[in-house]
């Protein structure tokens, strides 16, 4: 098999054929594994060596198959370490923290409404109780069907949300895609707050990485991954895909590979050009009945190839990470989440949870802090937001204000999925017109509740299990948050309310 994209979803993919005794290539573009969670070197001014990345990002504990793909190098999981908090500052002074909100559902619920300064309990009678209660009556995938064609914004309209918690709402989960409200989808939201907060135990509380990407997470996968007799070719991108009499035909630059199969886990515009031009439509493999193996031939379809098509990107987003002659004060959080401060996002104090900033600063009296801006305008002027970004870094730390630069790096992206308006269903998924190609990545339908890199996670998994299925073999366990409501009572409590509601308007 070969597997095109080295990121999250081309691992977990690579990984459960590989233990099944499939041999695998894994070939990935760039020169490191990881994809959007990469890490690669960097030089400071003075030539000192660091590490830079595409920011910051958070383990939740409920990323199951993630954990379990991290676990194939590093049973233990010593690349991460825990968050004690996820605290979120608002601009008019409270903050909100997640550190003492109970874990049961719904008791984590109650705890958080009633200790936020950001839910006042005089405004909660203003909350839609019937639509609410639907954040809880969830039916995945159904659910995502459920809300097709509604954004997030107009889902938080609909509850009548306070302002200030709707914009809790926002910062935690829709700013996560770094997307805008209006953009994102509802499902997609709803599906959050169920996997993170009412569905699960687990809560907001995460871990981060140990030290840079590569050296905590993906170093040691590699290695198991190549004991399992898997072959990684880093620095080589793919060229093209195309299907064959019998298997699929790969081109990087000079050569051509042959497998029986191959996962496309890439990111949405390599998976568009591949699709575009391996001449994937109606014209295919149709007339050309079965291989040996009675494996289906039939081509790709023109409506899926245009649903590829469709996929959508978030707005640029940026990534400030910046080198101080000073430290933090002392009770600066990890990562702290922001609203109300122009376009700043969040702050990461790098250095207080990578080993390798850890030094750095200690050797240098100074810190590594990491800016954020997500969903950023159409044409910004960089100078500009990263002024911006510097007076609310200093608002918030005010001990940085002199602190003298001795290394940053800029960098901006567009290159995430954006879970937009479009019906669910229409969304290309794992399983694709022909059974010798299957896709996998974040932004892949996914009928879980699930998001981000466990989405990537997920989906490599199930892509796996498709190609098992077509030798019969078993392929892994998918684990998930609950798809259906964790209690009895939710239910008959929504049906009565909604009975209630129909009443009070008649």
């Amino acid at each position: 098999m070969i597997v095109v994209g080295g990121g999250i979803a081309g691992l977990s993919a690579a990984a459960e054929l590989a233990e099944r005794g499939v041999t695998v290539t894994v070939l990935e573009s760039l020169p490191q594994l990881g994809g959007r969670v990469r890490s690669w070197p960097v030089e400071l001014a003075d030539g000192t060596p660091a590490t830079m990345s595409r920011g910051f990002h958070a383990f939740f504990r409920q990323y199951y198959q993630l954990r379990a793909l991290l676990r194939r190098g590093d049973p233990e999981l010593n690349g991460l370490r825990a968050v004690e908090d996820y605290p979120l500052r608002h601009a008019a002074g409270q903050t909100d923290s997640f550190t003492r909100v109970p874990r049961t559902p719904p008791l984590n619920v109650l705890g958080f409404v009633l200790g936020s300064p950001s839910f006042p309990l005089r405004r909660l009678p203003q909350v839609d109780a019937e639509r609410a209660m639907r954040l809880l009556d969830v039916e995945f995938p159904a659910t995502f069907s459920d809300y097709d064609g509604i954004s997030a914004a107009e889902l938080l309209d609909r509850l009548r949300f306070p302002d200030e918690c709707r914009h809790l709402a926002l910062e935690v989960f829709a700013r996560s895609f770094f997307a805008d409200a209006e953009e994102f989808s509802a499902g997609e939201l709803v599906a959050m707050f169920h996997s993170y907060f009412l569905g699960s135990a687990e809560g907001l509380l995460f871990d981060v990485a140990a030290d840079d990407f590569d050296r905590a997470l993906w170093a040691p996968l590699a290695q198991w991954l190549t004991q399992q007799g898997a072959q990684l070719r880093t620095d080589t991108p793919v060229r093209s895909i195309e299907l064959a009499d019998r298997g699929v035909r790969v081109g990087i630059d000079g050569q051509t590979l042959s497998a029986d199969a191959v996962v496309i886990a890439t990111d949405l515009q390599a998976t568009r050009s591949l699709i575009d031009t391996g001449g994937f439509d109606q014209r295919g493999f149709d007339q050309r009945g079965f291989d040996q193996r009675g494996f289906d031939q039939r081509g790709f379809d023109q409506q899926w190839v245009d649903s590829v098509g469709a996929l959508q990107t978030a707005p640029e987003f940026a990534v400030w990470r910046r080198w101080f002659d000073t430290g933090v004060r002392a009770d600066a959080a990890d990562f702290l989440g922001t609203t109300g401060y122009g376009p700043l996002d969040n702050v990461s104090m790098i250095h207080q949870f990578e080993s390798g900033a850890a030094d750095w600063a200690a050797t240098n009296g100074g810190s590594v802090v990491e800016l954020h801006a997500y969903a950023l305008p159409a044409g910004f002027d960089h100078e500009q937001l990263r002024a911006e970004l510097d007076r609310h870094l200093w608002s918030l730390h005010p001990e940085l204000r002199h602190a003298r630069t001795l290394g940053d790096q800029w960098l901006v992206r567009a290159d995430c999925p954006l879970p937009g308006l479009t019906p669910w269903h229409e969304r290309p998924g794992v399983v694709t017109p022909s059974s010798r190609v299957v896709l996998a990545g974040d932004g892949v339908r996914c009928p879980y509740p699930v998001a981000l890199m466990e989405r990537a996670a997920t989906t490599g998994v199930m892509a796996a299990n498709r190609l098992l299925e077509n030798w019969g073999v078993a392929g892994a366990d998918i684990w998930t948050t609950p798809t259906s409501p964790r209690a009895a009572w939710i239910q008959p409590v929504h049906r009565l309310l909604q009975r209630t509601t129909k009443e009070s308007n008649v």
